[in-house]
């Protein structure tokens, strides 16, 4: 009997239909985004923090209702892919350290495996609960204190530790911290953690190990290491949003992606935090 559960099942169809070249980030985000949807994303005037090209938040909004929404994104391309998508009020392209908006402007702001790629995210943590108003929510997916653990990592006789720097430098990763960490750094700006909990088991790390390490691992190595997947998707003008699979090829990826409900363990690569700003 098949366990695999239906929401995310579903989800990595929507996510296989509009971005088929990028199948493994597909397979993580389906995990991420069931989680989203199931704690619930904040009502009122929102801030996606790092909406890319707006392509996930659409899938999420297609799952809870339309919100009133500002897209933000350092990446001028991204941006204007996320301006051709009418889900967001406004398309803004800034950095996360120099929010250009008013305090207290904001009752949420989203963030989806945005953070672990900032350097300055002290910087970035102070702007969030300077344009959020009192009682905001801020929630958002990072990759967790555990994420190198869960990876199953190289081949017979490879070094581990060159493996996780070549993952981390792949994904850019700069940080893995646990739920005491992001307390910590958000009580020094005035947010209060009310929420967390993990999720991604090591078994679903490794199965979106093992489709990294045979698509964009691949592309990575032939580009010599030195290019980020996004830029290679553009190099082979691949990352469009013409490029889409039909729904039935969709569901068929999915269903060759997704093995079901994988065991879970004890600890989980990813963690999903809430914040709440002081009335």
């Amino acid at each position: 009997m098949d366990l695999t559960p239906k929401l995310r099942r579903i989800l990595l169809t929507e996510f296989m239909m509009h971005a088929p070249f990028q199948p493994a980030t597909n397979y993580w985000r389906a995990v991420e985004i069931e989680e989203i949807i199931k704690f619930g994303l904040p009502m009122g005037h929102g801030l996606d923090l790092g909406c890319g090209d707006g392509h996930l938040m659409a899938i999420i909004l297609g799952h809870v209702g339309e919100r009133d929404l500002v897209g933000l994104d350092i990446d001028p391309q991204e941006t204007s892919l996320a301006s051709e998508r009418n889900i967001y009020g406004e398309v803004i392209t800034a950095t996360a350290d120099g929010l250009p908006f008013s305090a207290s402007q904001f009752d949420f702001v989203f963030s989806n495996s945005v953070l672990e790629h900032i350097l300055n995210i002290e910087g970035v943590l102070s702007e969030v609960a300077r344009i959020l108003k009192p009682g905001g929510r801020f929630l958002f997916t990072v990759p967790g204190a555990d994420f190198h653990r869960c990876l199953r990592g190289p081949r017979i006789f490879g070094n581990r530790e060159r493996y996780l720097r070549e993952t981390d430098a792949r994904c850019f990763h700069l940080r893995y911290w646990d739920a005491s960490q992001w307390t910590e750094y958000l009580q020094k700006v005035g947010l209060t953690k009310t929420h967390d909990h993990e999720y991604l088991s090591p078994a679903q790390v490794q199965r979106w190990e093992s489709i990294a390490r045979n698509t964009s691992g691949i592309l990575y190595r032939l580009f010599g290491r030195k290019k980020q997947p996004i830029e290679i998707q553009r190099q082979m003008n691949i990352r469009k949003s013409s490029i889409r699979l039909p729904r039935l090829m969709a569901s068929w990826s999915a269903r060759a992606l997704d093995l079901g409900n994988l065991s879970d363990e004890h600890f989980q690569g990813c963690i999903l935090v809430e914040a709440v700003k002081a009335e």
